[in-house]
């Protein structure tokens, strides 16, 4: 299954995850795959303003761009609309005594933060995610291909 800018959407196979998730650190791994949450305002990306792609640490998956980062002031860094819809699920979650929507990358189903309805416009959504849990391409740069599907950022 490919989205409408032509990413391979298919899960990685069992071994294909274990070959990913054995380059995690620990703590990109307590996000990624243990629904953690790293420390507001630590987040090596929160201060990112080159022009780029933000992509699933996991499998590279382009999930938001710059120009749609802004500064929410919670400490993570924050994006008002997904690099396309295809690309980040929705899941209600209700830990801890609340309810909320967690964000997963589309196509490894790793945990990259939660979205909340009080952003700016034009969505009016905050995508709050953890740093842990994207790689950051600057414009021009190759993109990264670790599950070597030939996907490459427009």
């Amino acid at each position: 299954m490919r989205s409408p800018s032509g990413f391979d959407l298919t899960a990685p196979s069992p071994a294909e995850l274990a070959e990913l998730t054995a380059s995690l650190a620990p703590e990109e791994a307590d996000v990624l795959l243990h629904h953690g949450t790293e420390a507001p305002f630590c987040g090596g990306l929160l201060a990112q303003k080159d022009d780029g792609v933000y992509c699933c640490r996991l499998c590279s998956l382009p999930l938001f761009r710059q120009h749609t980062k802004f500064e929410s002031g919670t400490g993570w860094p924050s994006f008002y609309a997904p690099f396309e819809e295809a690309h980040v699920r929705a899941i209600e979650d209700r830990s801890y005594g609340m309810r909320r929507i967690e964000t997963r990358c589309a196509r490894c189903d790793s945990h990259q933060g939660h979205v909340f309805p009080d952003g700016p416009a034009p969505t009016r959504l905050r995508y709050c995610i953890n740093s842990v849990s994207l790689e950051f391409v600057k414009a021009g740069h190759p993109s990264p291909d670790r599950l070597h599907r030939g996907d490459i950022l427009p």
